[in-house]
């Protein structure tokens, strides 16, 4: 075992864009447990936009980042010794240790992985967090009929692409959008969408229109910005609008929105969700996402950076979009 526990430490809040001085790296000793505690060495550190508002001091749905400690983040890892009756050296488990080696816990929070079908980096990703916010969005938001049309933006993320693909499970036309033809071929090719609108190329709306036909029912909105303004101006009467991100204004950028008029004029229902706040709907969505998984059905992509030193550019790479689907970061 490491003698030392290595650590990622918020060290300022970001003016704009987020740099590696707002993170310092410090060194502690490994923790030591007490009877009834657990030591996780962690094998798997997630990165997700939601990080970027917490490193902010304003008002939001879940409390900032302290300065000063370490970093919040999803991690899955081994138990490595263990004074807790539930849990056993060796168990995989699920926790929210953040950007560290090695996390300690009393059982509060942890959950014992089974990975006999399903990876366990996949516990960040497809059946983590990220697909479980598809799922959400989709099923209880946007709730797809058979024969709509539903867009994402971000398809080639770790929750867009989900997204897509539980809606072509539902019988709907899936049209996505991002960042590239690599990333455009990629969700049609590996994930199935009908079609893809790389918004890169200069045409958003109109190749937007030319992939929706018969208008867009349902919307699953990662981005903000001109995406949501081109598809605002194809939604359908009484279409649906489920807002999980906005990253296209986590700096700090202005997003106006043009086409806020489609509100009215076709009676859509929008709503933002966060999915932390509906737990009672994660049983039933993880077993889901894993039996899916498990049995092949459900495609992903994860991006991993090696070693904890690797986190802090990693993560701006992921804000500026540099990744294919899951950003994880791996640590062993």
């Amino acid at each position: 075992m490491s003698e030392t526990n290595k650590q990622f430490l918020l060290a300022s809040r970001p003016k704009g864009e987020v740099r590696p001085d707002d993170f310092r790296l410090v060194e502690t000793p490994v923790p030591t447990i007490a009877d009834g505690e657990v030591l996780v060495r962690n094998h798997y550190l997630s990165l997700d936009p939601y990080m970027r508002g917490r490193m902010d001091e304003t008002k939001s749905y879940a409390a900032s980042q302290p300065l000063d400690e370490v970093m919040i983040g999803g991690t899955v890892g081994e138990v490595v010794e263990s004074r807790h009756p539930k849990f056993a050296v060796g168990d995989k488990v699920l926790a929210m240790f953040g950007w560290q080696l090695y996390g300690k816990s009393d059982g509060t929070g942890l959950m014992k992985l089974d990975t006999s079908r399903v990876p366990m980096q996949a516990y960040l990703g497809c059946v983590g967090m990220p697909g479980i916010t598809a799922w959400y969005g989709l099923n209880r938001i946007i709730e797809p009929k058979d024969g709509e049309t539903v867009v994402v933006s971000a398809a080639s993320g770790a929750v867009g692409s989900v997204v897509g693909q539980l809606a072509k499970r539902k019988g709907c036309r899936v049209v996505g959008v991002a960042g590239g033809p690599e990333k455009c071929r990629a969700v049609t090719e590996e994930f199935g969408f009908d079609a893809c609108v790389d918004y890169k190329a200069g045409r958003l709306y109109e190749d937007l229109k030319a992939a929706t036909p018969d208008g867009i029912d349902g919307y699953f909105e990662n981005v903000g910005g001109p995406v949501l303004d081109a598809v605002l101006r194809r939604m359908n009467a009484f279409g649906r609008i489920a807002v999980c991100g906005l990253i296209a204004g986590y700096d700090g950028q202005p997003m106006p929105v043009e086409q806020f008029r489609s509100v009215l004029v076709n009676r859509l229902k929008i709503q933002g969700f966060i999915v932390s706040e509906h737990m009672d709907d994660w049983p039933q969505a993880r077993a889901e996402l894993a039996g899916l998984v498990g049995d092949g059905e459900l495609k992903y992509r994860e991006t991993i950076s090696q070693g904890l030193e690797s986190a802090p550019e990693a993560f701006i790479g992921l804000l500026k979009g540099r990744n294919f689907g899951k950003q994880l970061v791996k640590l062993i």
